[in-house]
């Protein structure tokens, strides 16, 4: 009997499992015949996040240059390093170029089309261009993948579910903002992938409500102005008319900081230095567990600020009043309380310090006498923002973004951490491209973009949407649409996807947050009681391994690759098993 392993979802996470697959069989697998189904609607390797069908106005949020689909030596795994280009480089354009994501759709594609191609002999492909809706079979025997549409199941000795984002029941906030659009006939467009949003109903000129100001909201920005034929002249935005006037908002109140805007030169921070694998080792060896705020973050702001710090004194020591070695003496033997005194003595231009409060709230207790002196402000910002992270002068905060992709790596291992910490990384590690930003600026300078504030309040009353700011206190704007800009949560419980909960619904366990619960050691899809299955596995941001994407910057640790390693290894040794038990 051919042996049979089925992955749902053929996007950049089941594409990296395929490598690494391919990667590992000549070492794990002895060759007898296997098929190895893909079960995605969407094309293999792009997916449905970066497939050809998109607008070409949608931009990647980081270089080209950055972005890799294979392995390096830094990758913290035990099967096979196996090197290929970056997009830059497969794709010969500059490395600083932000591409399209039809342009990433492509690499994937070719990225997908090189690792079919180095499965051993015997290894067969099969692409179904369906949904999967159920996974059945007892946890001892095959298992049956049920497909959209049709009578029989795919069967499978094991599953991987590589589903990438996912579509969600609406939260009960907006079921009644939903309720309310619909008894009033207002528009409400719930959280969703951008591109997949029907915009048409946004009317031009008229006023819109955007709660969200990360990178759902920059896609928006792009296609309700150029996506309706506006331009951009220089600085100068010249409407077409058609655009609505976005009043947009959120938690913090301000976009996302900008990609920084200049290459790593000299010595890297020596990471992980306060935050590695004896630290991770020790929280998850605690009887009574840990607490993220008391036990996790006081480690991370140390091994951020230590970062920004060696950075700092080892490149632009004039701006410092004490040695390295005497300040890293200090920095590492000190307290919260006894850090603070110390940089405040060492480092005298406050620019110079790490402030991870401020910039986590930047319009924290900040009020505004009226709506025109806010938007002078947060275009002062903004500019001041893109100014920073374009200079290597201020090249410190560049060593704090290696500190987070350094913390990203290890904070992997200890699960479902709760949502702030990712949104945290993605504000600071994971902004728009320098280019939106200024697009942005032009936007709000032409009225087409209006800035709200922070803890952007939304209510319906009056058979309108109103939303307001303590940022200005005594404005708040009337309107008959509200867009929802970010992604829908990746909870089973709430998962559209009925394969997911189906396995919530038969005791795969969840988190206090609702991702489902996986083996950190190789993936597999764990039961309320702990049990791993011994033939499902599960990688991607529906889980509690959820990495900072499926593919990464080259020479930093690449925790998505490390995770597809060991998923394609166990896989690998169980299937061999399997063939060997049936052969004797």
């Amino acid at each position: 009997m051919r042996r049979s392993l089925v992955i749902v979802g053929a996007g950049p996470r089941g594409t990296g499992l395929i490598e690494r697959i391919a990667a590992n069989a000549p070492e794990l697998y002895d060759g007898r015949g296997l098929d190895l189904h893909l079960v995605d609607p969407h094309p293999p390797g792009a997916g449905r996040i970066w497939r050809a069908a998109q607008s070409p106005l949608l931009w990647m949020n980081s270089h080209a240059e950055d972005v890799t689909m294979f392995t390096d030596e830094t990758v913290d795994m035990a099967g096979p390093v196996r090197p290929g280009p970056t997009l830059h480089e497969w794709a010969g354009i500059d490395g600083r170029t932000f591409a399209d994501r039809q342009l990433q759709g492509a690499y994937l594609r070719w990225v997908h089309e090189q690792a079919v191609a180095a499965l051993p002999d015997g290894v067969v492909v099969h692409h179904h261009p369906r949904r999967a809706v159920r996974v059945s079979g007892p946890r001892e025997g095959r298992q049956q993948v049920w497909l959209e549409g049709l009578a029989r199941p795919l069967p499978a000795d094991l599953v991987v579910l590589a589903l990438g984002h996912l579509d969600a029941e609406l939260d009960d906030e907006q079921r009644a903002l939903a309720a309310y659009a619909r008894e009033h006939g207002l528009v409400h467009l719930p959280p969703d992938f951008t591109a997949d949003s029907d915009l048409s109903a946004l009317a031009p000129g008229a006023p819109v409500l955007v709660r969200g100001f990360g990178l759902a909201f920059v896609d928006l920005m792009a296609l309700l102005t150029e996506g309706r034929g506006g331009r951009y002249d220089g600085d100068t935005y010249v409407p077409s008319g058609r655009e609505p006037v976005l009043y947009v908002g959120s938690r913090r109140g301000v976009p996302y900081h900008s990609k920084i805007g200049y290459d790593w030169s000299g010595e890297r921070p020596p990471l992980p230095r306060f935050l590695g694998p004896a630290e991770i080792d020790g929280l998850l060896a605690r009887p009574e567990g840990f607490d993220f705020g008391r036990d996790v973050w006081p480690l991370v702001v140390k091994e951020l600020g230590f970062a920004h710090y060696h950075r700092l004194f080892t490149v632009h020591p004039e701006r410092t009043a004490m040695s390295w070695t005497d300040f890293e003496e200090k920095y590492a033997a000190g307290s919260e309380t006894d850090l603070q005194v110390l940089v405040a003595s060492a480092v005298p231009d406050p620019r110079d310090r790490l402030d991870l409060a401020a910039l986590d709230r930047p319009l924290e207790g900040v009020r505004y006498a009226t709506h025109e002196e806010f938007q002078d402000g947060l275009r002062q910002y903004v500019q001041a923002d893109l100014d920073r992270r374009h200079d290597p002068g201020h090249s410190p905060d560049l060593a704090v973004f290696l500190g987070l992709l350094s913390v990203y790596g290890q904070l992997v291992r200890l699960g479902d951490i709760g949502g702030w910490w990712h949104g945290f990384f993605s504000y600071l590690a994971s902004g728009p491209p320098g280019p939106r930003l200024r697009q942005l600026l032009a936007l709000s300078r032409a009225g087409v973009l209006r800035f709200m504030g922070a803890d952007m309040e939304v209510r319906a009353e009056d058979g309108v949407f109103r939303a307001s700011s303590p940022t200005v206190p005594d404005f708040s704007v009337r309107a008959r649409a509200l867009v929802e800009a970010r992604l829908p949560e990746p909870t089973i419980r709430r998962a559209l996807d009925p394969l997911l909960r189906e396995l919530h619904a038969e005791g795969a366990a969840e988190t206090p947050d609702g991702l489902l619960r996986v083996d950190r050691a190789d993936g597999r899809v764990l039961d309320r009681s702990g049990r791993p299955h011994p033939r499902r596995f599960a990688l991607g941001p529906h889980t509690d391994g959820r990495t900072p994407g499926a593919f990464t910057r080259p020479r930093t640790g690449g925790p998505a690759f490390r995770q597809n390693d060991a998923t394609a290894r166990a896989a690998l040794l169980f299937l061999s098993e399997l063939a060997g038990r049936a052969a004797a």
